[in-house]
């Protein structure tokens, strides 16, 4: 068996609030293989923010260790962990994220200027997904020309744009209306079935039914781990 591309061992993570400390993660264990597509499910205050934004490198870990792709993350340094997320990690956001005064071309290319990507190279790249993600035509309209679904299928596509290890998708359809979710969850679909690892943290269980494998949390414990047949 190759080794899991996500391990997780005994995670813990407490933030100091004033005199008090407040115990979000309470000791987390999860491997996740190269090619899931994994939804993390939990009521408001569960910690599945806290828990993601620890897998995206965006966070370290109080204790515990966590393993990514091979390397040890959870004591790397600030600049270590930027280097990690821009290679390993593609994130989709509830709110886009996206640069308003940039066409869709140049946002998407942008995190291939931070790997040190030459223009031509980011060019080419970025015509590539956005072509993937049915924007052939959008290409040169800036994000207030686009409507939520196209300025999402942007986000998406300046997430593979690096060939990531891992797309990590907070809320994905949160901001959309149910018939652009069905789109956008169908590109996820896809971009699973291309061989990417897929992880989308969700509170809508027929967003969550998309995945083969549904992860609960509850109180900063792992309530349930259920992988579907």
């Amino acid at each position: 068996m190759a080794n899991p591309l996500i391990k997780i061992s005994n995670i813990k993570r407490n933030f100091a609030l004033g005199e008090e400390t407040v115990y979000v993660l309470k000791g987390i264990d999860l491997e996740i293989n190269k090619g899931e597509y994994v939804a993390l499910m939990g009521p408001s205050g569960s910690g599945k923010s806290t828990l993601m934004n620890l897998l995206g490198c965006l966070d370290t870990p109080t204790s515990g260790n966590y393993v990514l792709n091979g390397k040890d993350v959870s004591k790397m340094k600030d600049d270590e962990l930027a280097g990690i997320r821009n290679k390993e990690i593609g994130f989709v956001f509830q709110t886009f994220n996206l640069l308003p005064r940039m066409d869709a071309i140049d946002n998407v290319a942008l995190p291939m200027i931070y790997a040190g990507f030459v223009k031509s190279d980011r060019k080419k790249r970025a015509e590539e997904v956005l072509t993937q993600v049915g924007l052939a035509d959008r290409m040169d309209h800036q994000p207030n020309q686009l409507s939520g679904g196209q300025r999402q299928r942007v986000a998406i596509a300046r997430a593979l744009v690096n060939k990531p290890s891992i797309i990590l998708a907070d809320e994905p359809t949160g901001n959309l209306d149910s018939k652009t979710s069905v789109e956008i969850m169908a590109l996820f679909d896809e971009i699973h079935a291309n061989g990417n690892t897929v992880i989308l943290v969700t509170h809508e269980e027929d967003i969550a039914e998309h995945a083969n494998r549904i992860i609960r949390l509850r109180d900063g414990l792992v309530e349930s781990d259920t992988l579907k047949s």
